[in-house]
């Protein structure tokens, strides 16, 4: 590099103080913390919260461990977040809906977020493994590694990448479970399996949305040509519509009362009509109209998971 040739710091730190924005430490803060997938992390604190919560013994909850958890699971989750978007920067700076991202806007030099998103992750692991087990521990570090290292680069080879990313995703509510009583039983399952489908409709509501965009970065979240359309379609119809037994199952388990067996069947119920009608009619319209209620669904169904066992 020539003497009269800025550095990748210099550039972000002059974008930083250029123009009416926030002060240049706010701003940065809200970057890091935009790094972190804030939006994803509730959905993933919901579901460990409940993993815990039912996993434990009656009148025997541990607040301490329970907060460690929460803790050890945030960390690790938002170390995977900060990786993700390190190693997708470039593909994110070609499209629409993420150009304004910290890293792809320049806002942030690429090396700092890497040791950000590392520092995250090991402490993550570490805080688990030390206060909480080594299962919580080690469930939290193979969802970061499948989801950085198979579903991340998946997106650019093929549309399968949803039912590969699936499977990471799901694992908050086992290492909830985990974290309770060291140990996983059948019924953790069930609510892996909740979250497992529920992912599809949810993920097929936005690559519908954002399909152009995710084509113009070369991501294959949906398939070339006019085979996008039943590839989207079935997605969306057979996993919502499985989703339906599958919710329902943990109130024949002694897992949640009748409050939860009525509530997650007019949720279900309501999450597959929408479903159904993005997978017919397929429309950016009817796409938002699923993201939201897959974004109401899943929170309200393991509330009332929690709320229905409070009352058993």
């Amino acid at each position: 590099m020539t003497s009269g040739t800025p550095s990748a710091e210099t550039l972000v730190t002059a974008r930083r103080w250029a123009g009416d924005g926030p002060t240049p430490w706010t701003g940065v803060l809200a970057d890091y913390w935009t790094l972190t997938k804030p939006e994803v992390n509730f959905l993933i604190v919901i579901t460990t919260l409940a993993g815990f919560y039912l996993a434990s013994p009656p009148a025997h909850l541990r607040f301490m461990l329970l907060f460690n958890t929460l803790v050890g699971t945030l960390l690790v989750a938002s170390g995977t977040g900060t990786l993700n978007q390190y190693f997708e920067r470039d593909f994110d700076a070609q499209m629409r809906r993420t150009a304004r991202r910290p890293l792809p806007a320049g806002r942030i030099i690429p090396s700092h977020a890497l040791w950000f998103g590392i520092l995250l992750s090991v402490a993550g692991g570490l805080y688990l493994g030390i206060l909480v087990n080594s299962l919580a521990s080690l469930l939290a570090l193979l969802t970061l590694t499948t989801y950085l290292l198979f579903y991340t680069p998946l997106k650019r080879k093929t549309p399968l990448c949803t039912l590969v990313g699936a499977f990471p995703g799901a694992m908050p509510p086992l290492i909830g479970w985990a974290g309770a009583c060291g140990r996983l039983s059948p019924e953790a399952w069930f609510l892996y399996a909740i979250v497992f489908f529920w992912q599809f409709p949810h993920f097929m509501a936005i690559a519908w949305m954002y399909r152009e965009d995710y084509a113009r970065a070369g991501y294959l979240t949906l398939p070339r040509g006019k085979s996008q359309e039943g590839f989207m379609a079935w997605q969306t119809l057979v996993f919502s519509l499985a989703l339906i037994p599958v919710s329902i199952a943990p109130a024949f388990l002694q897992r949640a009362g009748f409050v939860y067996l009525t509530g997650t069947l007019v949720l279900s119920s309501g999450f597959f009509y929408y479903a159904a009608r993005l997978a017919f009619s397929r429309s950016n319209a009817l796409a938002r109209r699923l993201l939201l209620a897959s974004i109401v669904y899943l929170p309200l169904t393991f509330g009332l998971m929690i709320f229905g066992k409070a009352w058993l």
